[in-house]
């Protein structure tokens, strides 16, 4: 017989204990951008708005086939060499190669390595330089380089802070500084896309053209046009590595 003061406690004992609430998971660390910040912030709009209107289905088709060998080389464990390639080395190639730098590490694909070259030299163009840092680009001068009749001047730009410096300089795409085998050519120019149907040393050849800015040189428009069509090469390169990212 259990006596009426013991009751409570052994109905406290026999009682299930009350479920451990879980323990909530920990938040997802983010790793904070390599990239500086305006860059960034230009990469993380962009991505949010899909594929841009200057896409049309045969340009990603070739962007396509660029991403599939940017992924391919990625599970080789190879870099993937780009080498953006327009006649004078002065205006879209050096948009390009910057631009596919920068959203390459938007999208974490750190082996891809980018390059840029013409089918002749003439100097990397002031107004595209302007253009480059105003998105945010840390592009500095660093001297002239000795060239025939060509004032040529070296700059060495900066993605983010603890990311190695891009030289960036008008020269041949067969120049000694940019890789001779291995390498995807991206012809951005309508002309050396014309006059280089063959480029050698290159695994794979895609061809992207972009309108030369070189137009609007000398007149009003001039900043906008540059500022415009660094822009239109940025939001496409943010779409091709977004791409390559998902493979």
């Amino acid at each position: 017989m259990i006596h009426a003061a013991a009751l409570p406690l052994l109905l406290a004992l026999c009682r299930p204990a009350a479920a451990t609430p879980p323990t909530p998971p920990s938040e997802t660390t983010v790793s904070p951008s390599p990239l500086a910040p305006p860059l960034t912030r230009h990469l993380d709009a962009w991505a949010s708005e899909g594929r841009p209107d200057t896409i049309d289905a045969d340009r990603a088709d070739a962007y396509k086939l660029l991403a599939s060998w940017i992924a391919e080389k990625k599970a080789s464990g190879d870099p993937a060499h780009l080498l953006f390639v327009c006649t004078h080395n002065s205006r879209r190639s050096h948009m390009g190669q910057l631009w596919a730098a920068a959203a390459a590490r938007h999208a974490g694909l750190t082996h891809v390595q980018t390059w840029s070259g013409g089918t002749e030299a003439t100097a990397f163009n002031p107004r595209s330089v302007t253009a480059l840092s105003t998105h945010g680009f840390a592009i500095e001068d660093s001297g002239t380089r000795a060239e025939a009749g060509i004032e040529n001047v070296l700059y060495t730009t900066q993605l983010g802070a603890g990311l190695p410096p891009i030289q960036g300089f008008s020269k041949v795409y067969s120049d000694g500084h940019n890789p001779a085998t291995g390498f995807a050519a991206v012809m951005v120019c309508t002309a050396a896309d014309r006059s280089c149907p063959y480029v050698e040393g290159a695994e794979l050849r895609v061809s992207v053209p972009f309108e030369d800015p070189k137009a609007s040189d000398g007149t009003p428009d001039e900043a906008a046009t540059y500022l415009a069509k660094s822009e239109e090469i940025g939001r496409e390169l943010r779409w091709l590595m977004g791409e390559t990212a998902r493979r």
